[in-house]
């Protein structure tokens, strides 16, 4: 897919396109990995997916993984590398752009004030106070002409807290802010649920993803959400969502697993089946 860079008219191609077609609302489709594996990175990369979230939060993922995992997907130029950071932490959102990510998602935000912070720690000065890198990774990517990196750049926080529901509408409405992202299973506790696909919370949950979804829209920001297969993940993107992540490596490294020991020996395997703990975003 391609898009147009603002103000040049230069046609962007592959994981260039990612931030200009995020900001158009186009339908987007991505994959999650949370295992430390820069080789096993590199094949998913390979696959067309549109991006490719790296777990930074809860993933085992650790700074120094950062890196590998980001160089595994640009290897394979076909998606675009996007780097979920530890917390609404300037630092943080500063190093992983400059690893070379094309975008952040930035979790547990509750409030516009939180939002803001997020959103201008991927601007640099005077539209935000990000740190002009020099010459690290995200240059060779990006650029170093500040207003150029700052359109090439997306700014995603998550929906995922009670707070962010109360403050949905403000958050959504944050200058610089790209594109709000639904972690399913932190919503879910939020709702009261005693665990992630918990039945007694499911209306409650669809009633909250709709009033997320909608209030993206009419902010003219991007709305995505995780999901646990990619048929749930087409019909997210069938209703108001415009991108969606499917499950994760280590999820899928242990279904694939159990399902052949299962056919091996017979029979189902205990443990073959998560119950949304591995996939939660």
């Amino acid at each position: 897919m391609s898009a147009t860079a603002p103000g040049t008219g230069q046609q962007l191609q592959g994981p260039a396109a990612f931030t200009a077609r995020l900001r158009r609302r186009e339908r987007m489709v991505g994959y999650w990995i949370a295992c430390d594996n820069p080789t096993g990175t590199e094949r998913v990369a390979g696959l067309g997916y549109d991006y490719i979230g790296i777990d930074g939060q809860h993933g085992i993922l650790h700074q120094a993984g950062w890196q590998s995992a980001l160089l595994a997907v640009d290897s394979r130029q076909r998606s675009a590398g996007v780097l979920r950071v530890p917390s609404v932490d300037p630092i943080a959102i500063g190093m992983a752009l400059d690893t070379g990510a094309r975008g952040v998602i930035v979790p547990m935000v509750g409030t516009a004030e939180e939002a803001a912070v997020a959103a201008r720690a991927c601007r640099h000065q005077p539209k935000g106070t990000r740190s002009l890198g020099g010459p690290v990774r995200g240059e060779v990517r990006l650029g170093s002409v500040p207003d150029e990196v700052d359109e090439a750049v997306a700014c995603i926080v998550m929906i995922e807290t009670a707070a962010a529901l109360e403050n949905l509408e403000a958050i959504c409405a944050t200058p610089e802010l790209d594109a709000v992202y639904v972690g399913p299973a932190d919503l879910s506790v939020a709702l009261g649920a005693r665990y992630f696909g918990d039945p007694d919370v499911a209306k409650d949950l669809e009633d909250a993803l709709r009033r997320v979804s909608e209030a993206a829209e009419r902010a003219g920001i991007a709305c995505g959400i995780h999901c646990l297969t990619g048929d749930a993940a087409a019909e997210r993107l069938g209703e108001n969502f415009t991108f969606a992540t499917v499950s994760s490596d280590i999820t899928h490294l242990q279904q694939i697993a159990a399902d052949h020991l299962g056919a091996a020996r017979g029979g189902a395997v205990r443990g073959g089946a998560v119950r949304g703990g591995a996939v939660r975003a």
